[in-house]
């Protein structure tokens, strides 16, 4: 199943020729997955010599999944199918995140969200996943909110909480992690097995895919770029560090324009389309380009990457703009001894996040790795 999402579509004989296993075997397994409704036949290729071959390919509605976004200034409840098409979803804004919230939001979420499904299709709900920052808690300055309010996610149960509105299983990951395995699994139009991925929202984070396959590490936090400590001169010339979420993140740039006069928080009503935002954008934009163009050199140095993936909540020229700008950077940075690396967009943009969290229930059951997934 891997193997024909990431190709759409393949005949038997190709699955065979990919996978090494005989065509007997692959038979017996495709003709499961047909009962099971997880795959369907496509028109037949004719042309060749010889009976026309049928390419198989992933039956949207052969199961769904359900994904939570907690973000610092939103929560998203997205329900996509089995190709990750998004089929229903809900978004509510807020100053800063609570937990009371969050359970009013899902209470009467959950059940709208699957409105457009009959019982049949409700049966292949295979669960909930639940993108959150890491140790949200740790953030209440820079998120601007009371620490008091941040303090109560350190004890809340996300499975107990979701499990109480609805009994299914729940699989919680970092966000920027669940945004990955979006990227992984309905874009990477490059095919890369090895990339970082970078996603730039309220506050920058990353992903790590190696052989083809979603790295979440062993306590769930690898790729988690935005607390990479950056080498800084202070004003009295001294070496200190900054963390790349204190350059490269979204928050940086609201502050930065509302000290230039502009509405800072029209950077949080569409991820599409800012307006003008004058030079306060380009110094922003150069800002991140050099938090991104240290993290690319360094994963570089120490994985071997074959692309950095970046995306976020942002209007695509800017991020092309951002992408130009890490990849001059790079080049003229002391590369010796570095494979090349390629720099490229992301495809799913702003709504990663959430794609990525309701894919997480997909992945488990269906992925090649899902052992891996969890620990």
């Amino acid at each position: 199943m891997s193997l024909i999402r990431q190709h759409n579509a393949l005949p038997k004989a190709e699955i065979a020729n990919r996978t090494g296993l005989s065509a007997q075997a692959v038979t017996v397994i495709i003709k499961r997955l047909e009962e099971e409704e997880l795959l369907v036949r496509k028109t037949p290729q004719r042309g060749r010599v010889g009976q026309p071959l049928v390419p198989f390919s992933l039956n949207s509605e052969g199961a769904f999944g359900i994904g939570l976004k907690v973000g610092r200034r939103s929560f998203d409840l997205t329900l996509i199918d089995l190709n990750g098409n998004v089929r229903a979803t809900l978004h509510e804004n807020f100053q800063y995140p609570s937990v009371t919230k969050l359970l009013s939001f899902l209470e009467k979420g959950i059940e709208a969200l699957t409105l457009g499904l009959s019982d049949k299709l409700r049966e292949r709900i295979m669960g909930v996943g639940v993108a959150t920052p890491y140790e949200i808690w740790s953030w209440a300055e820079e998120a601007g909110a009371p620490s008091n309010i941040l303090d109560e996610w350190r004890d809340f149960d996300f499975t107990k909480g979701i499990k109480s509105i609805i009994n299914l299983p729940v699989y919680v990951c970092n966000d920027d992690t669940a945004a990955c395995s979006a990227e992984l699994s309905f874009g990477n139009p490059g095919h890369f097995n090895d990339f970082m991925y970078v996603f730039i929202g309220t506050f920058i984070g990353g992903g790590v895919v190696i052989n083809g396959s979603l790295l979440t590490g062993t306590r769930g936090n690898a790729g988690a770029i935005g607390s990479l400590p950056q080498p800084i001169l202070n004003k009295q010339g001294q070496l200190s560090s900054q963390q790349l979420i204190m350059q490269s993140s979204l928050y940086i740039l609201e502050k930065m324009l509302a000290d230039a006069g502009y509405d800072g928080k029209a950077l949080w009503q569409s991820s599409e389309y800012w307006g003008e935002l004058g030079p306060t954008l380009d110094d922003w934009i150069d800002k991140v380009a050099d938090g991104l163009a240290y993290a690319a050199l360094c994963s570089m140095a120490i994985f071997d990457f074959e692309a950095i993936v970046i995306d976020g909540a942002i209007p695509v020229s800017v991020r092309e703009k951002i992408i130009r700008a890490t990849a001059e950077k790079i080049s003229l940075a002391d590369t010796r001894g570095l494979s090349p690396c390629q720099i490229v967009n992301g495809t799913i943009g702003g709504k990663a996040q959430s794609i990525g969290c309701a894919n997480l229930p997909l992945l488990v059951n269906f992925s090649q790795d899902s052992q891996n997934l969890f620990n």
